[in-house]
């Protein structure tokens, strides 16, 4: 249950970031009005639903380190989230430099 609840917890995250992509893509009358908003307010709310989760997932006995590792994850899927919803290209270097955090996590995990 309490890697269910990890994975869970991942996608809440990758959610929230699209969230905040979708503040940082529009124009705001003032200034104020980049950080308070709804999609802002909410996927803040959401990373503190993600961190609450995880929390739990360690307290019912996974290991930080196993969460951090499935938390790596999102550095996968929030680009395709992107590419999925706003159309975000993925570039040959966005491509490397997934592939590089992605092997950076294996060798550091061992």
């Amino acid at each position: 249950m309490g890697y269910i609840l990890v994975i869970i917890s991942a996608l809440i995250a990758v959610v929230s970031q699209m969230m905040l992509k979708q503040s940082a893509r529009k124009e705001h009358a003032n200034w104020w009005r980049e950080y308070i908003n709804v999609w802002v307010v909410g996927g803040y709310g959401l990373m503190v639903v993600s961190l609450i989760i995880n929390l739990i997932a360690i307290h019912m006995g996974v290991l930080a380190q196993e969460v951090s590792i499935i938390e790596c994850i999102n550095y996968l899927l929030i680009p395709l989230a992107a590419w999925m919803v706003f159309r975000e290209p993925i570039t040959k270097r966005k491509a490397l430099a997934i592939g590089i955090i992605m092997v950076g996590v294996v060798v550091f995990f061992l």
